[in-house]
């Protein structure tokens, strides 16, 4: 059986010729493939999946980061009568219409990566993906263990990059970090938070604002290891040594910083298990195998004292 993957980046390129009775039409529409490289290597991981089994036809398309693309997008796999679609969803609760149709049409949805919002979970069959809140739970014992380690933990001062706002992942790492922080490090103060939106460059711009602005910053935390790199960026560039830097996905560039001394920690989480977990959940709904509602997969700490026990990420 010949396996078509269909790239797109809002609309199938639909190829002749049906596909057989017994195969599974599974349609994903992903949330924006270019904005860093975790994202890229998820859409790859999952293609390569998707070909190597027989039984499924994959349409894989693209939101760019834009909700009004995305739901087209989902109209555009309902009207192609899939068997199934994946959303990693560009913002949780603008996507709950377009989920909801999916899900009237007699089509179940998988969300992957970050989910929807609370009010969307009876459209969806379950979710597949990290647990973001403990994420952020344990990005914030990270960063509490080592100011403790550092005699600081009565004092110190920490600054708050989130990611996109509005975004399940973002709000659910931050709500992860700033409900533990105080748990386990009473004393520590959050003096400020600001968007960085996953993006690099941005994050810069953030943390050179913070620096400008407190004289006192002892520790960076970051909804992902991108954002937190560039933060680290601003501080070496304006001579701040010192900071606690504390991701909530590590990337190749921030097992690098690590390895360099720079980075302290992060939570370690793999692109290619996220996108091939997602293709199977949405398999074995197919197959109509009980699966949980919540299909997490394990994402541990990582920090310069145990970074060897792991591989350096691909992305």
């Amino acid at each position: 059986m010949n396996i078509r993957t269909m790239l797109a980046a809002s609309t199938a390129i639909l190829l002749a010729g049906a596909a057989s009775a017994d195969t599974m039409k599974i349609g994903i529409t992903q949330n924006n493939v270019g904005v860093d490289s975790y994202q890229t290597t998820y859409e790859k991981a999952f293609i390569a999946a998707a070909d190597a089994n027989a039984d499924i036809e994959a349409v894989v398309l693209d939101a760019g980061g834009d909700v009004a693309r995305q739901i087209a997008q989902m109209e555009d796999l309902i009207q192609q009568e899939v068997d199934a679609i994946i959303i990693w969803p560009t913002n949780g609760e603008a996507v709950i219409p377009a989920v909801r149709k999916a899900q009237k049409a007699g089509i179940p949805v998988v969300v992957t990566n970050s989910n929807i919002a609370e009010a969307g979970f009876d459209f969806i069959k379950s979710f597949s993906g990290p647990d973001n809140i403990t994420q952020g739970a344990r990005s914030a014992e990270i960063m509490c263990d080592k100011f403790k380690d550092m005699g600081i933990a009565d004092e110190a001062q920490v600054v708050h990059i989130t990611g996109q706002p509005g975004y399940t992942t973002a709000i659910e790492r931050a709500k992860g970090f700033e409900d533990r922080l105080p748990e386990v490090c009473p004393n520590v103060t959050i003096v400020d938070t600001q968007p960085g939106d996953w993006n690099r460059e941005k994050s810069q711009q953030v943390m050179e604002a913070f620096l400008v602005k407190y004289d006192d910053i002892d520790g960076v935390y970051a909804g992902d290891d991108n954002m937190g790199v560039g933060a680290l960026n601003a501080a070496k560039a304006a001579g701040r040594d010192g900071i606690i830097f504390v991701g909530a996905t590590n990337f190749a560039v921030g097992y690098e910083a690590m390895a360099a001394g720079d980075y302290w920690g992060s939570i370690y989480q793999s692109p290619v298990d996220d996108a091939e977990a997602a293709l199977q959940t949405a398999v074995d709904i197919l197959s109509g195998k009980d699966i949980p509602f919540l299909n997490y997969f394990d994402t541990p700490k990582i920090t310069q004292d145990n970074m060897g026990e792991f591989t350096k990420p691909v992305f």
